[in-house]
């Protein structure tokens, strides 16, 4: 039997251990960590250059954290495909959808989310945590939660308690429709997909993959365009709409060349999401729930809270009535749920902590009688 005393010695050397080994194998991430905080130290009193720092950690911070929404199936059920081709398609849509909003809406690239109350005033200057913010984005993305950008990035910006608030419910009330959709859609209709979704996938299934994964990309484009435009004027110029497009753009390529950041794992953990068939009704249905909400309202909304939602149905239905090809229990599958609800509750929580400690606005709504 081991003695105790020893084993109590050996705990700081393993800890160690363990934090080297971390730190070796995540150096590059540390490194880029590192350099983002010093760019943020050194420019966020600078405002014209501040914007921009911002903008471009959190174009990729926000892409790379809720690509697993709208590229998360597209990537996982797509992987023998060319790297590059995926990166035209995304950032050709990207392209097309921010370009249309920006000549329509006089220079808005947010298709006016970011014009309702409380966000339709641009910053003219900026705090230090204002740039940080979307470095803990970051962080938390590698950590493989899905949290919600919009919270995390728009509510630093917030000019008012009401807007928040908005936002809050218009999100909540996102979870809960799509989780009641999915349960009646995979209840229903699970066991025939179980019973249909067998073997090779016809070719126009791939089609239709590509169909619905662009379809929602550009939707959820809709919506959430304006947590990495919140930093930047509301009307944008030519030359300024050029550098947004350009960084974003290459963020993508980025993104796919890596095959998504670590949060996808969020994605290829859930029963079945690589068949393109499982894929595309996920796309499809994902996609109504957010034009929907888009038409309803202008008021921006955390699009993963309603990607969690659709999710936690699916798997929940799909264990009822073991209509997925894994067998899953129902405990495994609310084991799942709880994990990812447990992580987009942190990912608010520290949002609001952020947006507390940089934002009066906030502060004030939360804390005064």
């Amino acid at each position: 039997m081991a003695d105790p005393a020893l084993a109590q010695q050996d705990d700081p050397r393993r800890i160690s251990e363990l934090f080297l080994q971390f730190a070796v194998r995540e150096r590059t991430f540390l490194i880029m960590l590192g350099l983002c905080f010093i760019v943020a130290a050194l420019t966020y009193q600078t405002p014209h250059i501040a914007m921009w720092v911002g903008f471009a950690i959190a174009g990729y911070s926000a892409v790379a954290n809720d690509s697993i929404q709208t590229l998360g199936t597209f990537i996982a059920s797509n992987k023998g495909t060319p790297w590059w081709l995926l990166w035209l398609f995304v950032g050709g849509l990207f392209l097309a959808t921010v370009g249309y909003s920006w000549w329509a809406y006089d220079g808005d690239v947010s298709h006016q989310r970011l014009l309702a109350k409380g966000f339709e005033t641009a910053p003219t200057s900026f705090q230090f945590l204002h740039i940080a913010a979307p470095i803990f984005l970051l962080i938390l993305t590698r950590l493989r939660m899905p949290v919600s950008t919009t919270f995390l990035l728009l509510s630093c910006f917030a000019t008012s308690g009401s807007g928040i608030m908005a936002v809050t419910l218009k999100s909540v009330s996102g979870y809960g429709i799509a989780f009641v959709a999915a349960i009646a859609v995979w209840f229903a209709f699970g066991p025939l997909m179980k019973k249909r979704f067998v073997g090779e996938a016809h070719p126009a299934w791939r089609v239709l993959q590509w169909v619905s994964a662009g379809a929602l990309w550009s939707v959820w484009l809709m919506q959430d365009a304006a947590n990495i435009a919140v930093y930047l004027p509301r009307s944008l110029s030519g030359t300024q709409f050029i550098a947004f497009a350009g960084v974003i753009f290459v963020g993508l390529g980025i993104l796919l060349r890596m095959g998504g950041e670590k949060v996808q794992e969020v994605v290829d953990e859930k029963a079945d999401v690589v068949d393109v068939r499982a894929a595309t009704m996920i796309n499809l249905i994902y996609a109504v729930i957010l034009y929907i909400f888009k038409i309803k309202s202008k008021v921006p909304m955390s699009t993963t809270w309603v990607f969690v939602g659709l999710l936690a149905g699916r798997e929940i239905a799909m264990a009822l009535r073991n209509a997925g090809r894994e067998e899953r229990s129902i405990g495994f599958a609310l084991k799942l749920v709880t994990k990812d609800l447990v992580y987009v509750t942190i990912g608010f929580v520290v949002a609001l902590i952020i947006a507390a400690a940089i934002n009066p606005v906030i502060r004030d709504a939360l804390f005064s009688a």
